[in-house]
């Protein structure tokens, strides 16, 4: 699957914050849900990091940093189905809803904060990497 990058505004400075159901978070609008194609995935890029946004059949969206915790392959260009994502390099099953391997495989990747509201995807500013990836890492 081909996936490419939702327009976002940049989350530093939220332009739009506190829109989700958490008193005092800070949220970010990411794009509309119909932006990502069911069963697929789009990318964001912040701060060199990519994250990757994942639709299911029944429309629920998840987010998980876009890098297998096998070998760093992009679950963004993975198969998705149910809530997992097969890694596309060596077929490794990753939840969506915890970012956790499937057994017998172990690891994790890192997953978001992430919220549908009025067909809109939004983003836990909190949930944006600070620092780079470091493999393994969750």
């Amino acid at each position: 699957m081909n996936s490419s990058p939702c327009k976002a505004p940049e989350v530093e400075g939220a332009p739009e914050t506190g829109a989700p159901d958490a008193p005092g978070a800070r949220w970010s609008r990411i794009c509309a849900v119909s932006d990502i194609p069911v069963l697929g995935a789009r990318t964001l890029n912040y701060r060199g990091t990519v994250i990757a946004l994942f639709r299911t059949a029944d429309d629920r969206v998840f987010a998980l940093r876009d890098r297998c915790p096998h070998k760093g392959g992009p679950l963004s260009q993975g198969i998705v189905h149910g809530e997992h994502v097969t890694c596309p390099l060596h077929g490794w099953v990753i939840g969506l809803r915890d970012g956790a391997a499937v057994a017998p495989d172990s690891g994790c990747a890192a997953r978001h904060a992430v919220c549908v509201k009025e067909g809109a995807v939004w983003l836990a500013a909190a949930a944006l990497p600070a620092a780079p990836f470091t493999p393994g890492s969750c």
